[in-house]
């Protein structure tokens, strides 16, 4: 993404906080979804430890609200029906799902299933008229990502990517500075993401669901970070991975990469991905004037941050509740985020993703063309 000026960036603040009303607990407890949506109505797809993380944040929201479930496990979606006021006519599996074409109380499926799911799940969505959001990475590869936009577009509905992090307060703060000139020309971004990954069974460690290893789940917020911090996209990469234990991570999931990207300005960035290590989140921008490093940069927050001005106060929102509350004003009012959250930004991520993995492939250093 390019740097913004001053004005772009306040419109888009302005945009963005007009899309959460003030609007009263009470209020919203009686509030009905009118035919125009004032409140987007989302169907949680996947009923897995994330989405229950999101479900709970939603009930915080002022512009969103859970109205359909949709699992492969019955009792979950008793469980969760009668939890979340959903009724059983708005409860789907993953056979039957399609019918939520012919549910009005749903605007929208919020996919949160393994990787290699998301593909096939977010066209099925579109075609059945639902706008869609998808956790990160939005799918296994770039061809994917490029038909799951395509098939989007031709529905007419909206493809989101859960970036919380891009409605983040301190995130923000340090994309309005370095997008103001505060830090200078930036030379320098460090993104170190990573931890020790537990039960060697689960889904993210099997590359037929999650398509890779800590990159596709961790990494990714390394790129993604490094794209914002720097305000620029990335014209080449280098990488090199190491793996230390072949039981747990078997060909095809990586358990250490380092990689390095270039940008246009001359900026580069040297990043971490890893299983294999605790301790490791933290963002640290570095220009002529100035410097932000966020640490922890990407956790469920709060994020804690500082700058060559001091540290960073913004208070914490919990991420999910804000991200879906800005979700529908994105969906509902066409608002813009300030940092984008659509399939094209996901999609650019898969392709740093994919030249990534070529890289440690072959050694060599590949060339990225992103705009």
């Amino acid at each position: 993404m390019m740097t913004t000026s001053r004005r772009d960036f306040l419109q888009k603040l302005a945009v963005s906080a007009a899309a959460v009303p003030f609007l009263s607990t009470d209020v919203f407890a009686g509030l009905r979804p009118t035919a125009q949506g004032s409140v987007l109505r989302v169907a949680l797809m996947g009923l897995g430890g994330y989405a229950s993380r999101v479900a709970e944040s939603m009930q915080s929201c002022k512009r969103a609200k859970i109205t359909g479930l949709i699992s492969g496990t019955p009792a979950k979606l008793d469980e969760w029906g009668a939890k979340y006021g959903v009724p059983e006519g708005s409860r789907y599996n993953y056979e039957n799902f399609d019918k939520i074409k012919d549910n009005p109380d749903i605007d929208a499926v919020y996919v949160i299933t393994p990787n290699a799911l998301h593909h096939d799940q977010v066209i099925r969505v579109a075609k059945a008229g639902k706008h869609a959001i998808c956790e990160k990475p939005m799918a296994l590869n770039a061809a994917e990502g490029e038909e799951m936009i395509a098939a989007c577009a031709a529905a007419g509905v909206k493809l989101l990517v859960g970036y919380r992090l891009h409605f983040e307060a301190k995130t923000l703060e340090v994309v309005r500075m370095r997008s103001e000139g505060e830090f200078g020309k930036i030379k320098f971004f460090q993104g170190q993401c990573g931890f020790r990954i537990g039960d060697p069974n689960q889904w993210r460690l099997d590359k037929a669901l999650a398509g890779g290893g800590a990159m596709m789940d961790i990494g990714i917020y390394a790129i993604n970070g490094a794209r914002y911090m720097v305000g620029e996209e990335p014209i080449w990469v280098t990488a090199q991975e190491t793996k230390t234990d072949t039981v747990k991570f078997k060909e095809g999931v990586d358990e250490t990469i380092l990689f390095q990207l270039g940008f246009p300005s001359g900026a580069v960035a040297s990043c971490l991905s890893t299983y294999n290590m605790n301790y490791l989140d933290r963002f640290f921008l570095n220009g002529e004037k100035g410097f932000a490093e966020l640490q922890p940069s990407t956790g469920y927050g709060p994020i804690e941050g500082r700058t060559n001005k001091g540290k960073l106060t913004q208070p914490h929102v919990t991420h999910q509740t804000q991200q879906m509350d800005e979700m529908a004003g994105i969906i509902l009012d066409g608002n813009e985020p300030v940092v984008p959250v659509d399939g094209l930004e996901g999609l650019k991520d898969l392709k740093v993703i994919d030249a990534i993995y070529r890289a440690c492939a072959t050694g060599e250093r590949q060339e990225l063309k992103l705009v």
